[in-house]
């Protein structure tokens, strides 16, 4: 007898349901398709980017990750992940190349019970891995939901169903409290707010359609400026930008050495009323990018509510971010360390940024 875990499993785990794992463990991924593992996977490469951290999180170390992506390995040594789990650097990121191309050699060298790569982005992404006889999961990417099933089912191939019930439910909880706080929000008092996933030098935004980041902009009781975009990760120009005018920026953390100055000393971009009333953000960098889902996404979703509207949300998110990495990585954040992770040099004088300061 088989352990069966279909696709959208996260009401499943929430209702305590335990799985046994003395037989192998059967998962229908989000492409559909069917996934047999004989025993929980000791050895797991990660070919999309934020499953790194997501592997890290769930399993609570990095002793599974054999292989992961150049990108993701560069945000965790970037970012607090590196000093919770100094050996992190030691994991081989030679897999796959960043744009998803794997490379098969290197990554059958890892000796993997699981590999996971993106379910809809072709063929050949896939092709490869399967073809060499690699047991592969494949992930897809954009809503709330998928982060949730995909979180579910890299906990149950790994077998760490113990750790991934109070994960959801965490995420289920603070979606619910932000969503019955904004509810009150007047729709006159939502801002305008613009993601912009690239900004050094091409700007990109990114459209409504499946857009993770227009999702949670909408829990905190904004408006997303470039909804009205066909896709995601379109290149723009100042000009669209300057007509969308948008009240908020929040700038991506994939581009390291991107600031709030880019946007104000920008001869047009600096005119919108974002750049005008000083609300121009870098996103945090925790555990992986804050901009994307990841394990740590329900901070983002306060830190973006209490930015937009500090007089509806009250969270204290520094201990907030204390209670989450004490549990998620059974580490004691210090007050440099959640400086770090917020910006709080970067985004120094933005506009409802000084709640997030160390109190004295």
């Amino acid at each position: 007898m088989k352990t069966v875990v279909p696709f959208g499993i996260a009401s499943l785990i929430l209702a305590g349901a335990g799985l046994a794992h003395a037989d192998p463990i059967e998962i229908t991924d989000q492409a559909g398709r069917e996934v047999v593992l004989e025993k929980p996977a000791e050895r797991v490469a990660s070919i999309p980017m934020p499953m790194a951290s997501t592997l890290i999180a769930i399993d609570g170390g990095v002793e599974k990750q054999v292989g992961m992506n150049p990108v993701a390995k560069q945000a965790v040594l970037d970012g607090i992940l590196g000093k919770i789990y100094p050996e992190a650097k030691d994991i081989p990121s030679d897999i796959t190349a960043p744009n998803f191309i794997p490379n098969v050699e290197e990554l059958a060298a890892t000796n993997p019970d699981l590999v996971i790569q993106w379910a809809d982005r072709g063929n050949d992404l896939v092709d490869p891995i399967t073809n060499a006889g690699l047991t592969t999961m494949l992930i897809s990417y954009g809503t709330e939901e998928k982060a949730r099933d995909y979180m579910t089912m890299s906990a149950v191939a790994m077998g760490r169903d113990d750790r991934i019930g109070p994960l959801i439910e965490w995420r289920e909880d603070v979606a619910s409290d932000i969503a019955e706080k904004a509810a009150a929000i007047d729709e006159a008092d939502k801002p305008k707010v613009l993601y912009l996933l690239r900004a050094e030098e091409t700007l990109k935004a990114s459209g409504a359609k499946n857009n993770y980041n227009t999702w949670y902009i909408e829990l905190a009781g904004g408006r997303s400026a470039s909804a009205d975009l066909e896709a995601n990760g379109v290149t723009i120009n100042p000009e669209q930008i300057a007509a969308w005018n948008p009240d908020v920026i929040l700038l991506n953390n994939f581009e390291s050495d991107i600031s709030p100055e880019r946007i104000y000393e920008d001869p047009i971009l600096s005119l919108t009323n974002a750049a005008q009333n000083h609300k121009v953000y870098r996103m945090p960098l925790g555990g992986y990018r804050w901009d994307p889902p990841n394990t740590e996404s329900p901070l983002t979703w306060m830190w973006l509510a209490e930015i937009l509207h500090p007089d509806v949300f009250d969270y204290d998110l520094r201990a907030e971010m204390k209670d989450a990495y004490a549990k998620i990585y059974d580490y004691d954040l210090t007050e440099d360390d959640i400086d770090g992770i917020l910006w709080t040099d970067l985004n120094e004088g933005a506009a409802n940024y000084d709640q997030f300061k160390a109190k004295s």
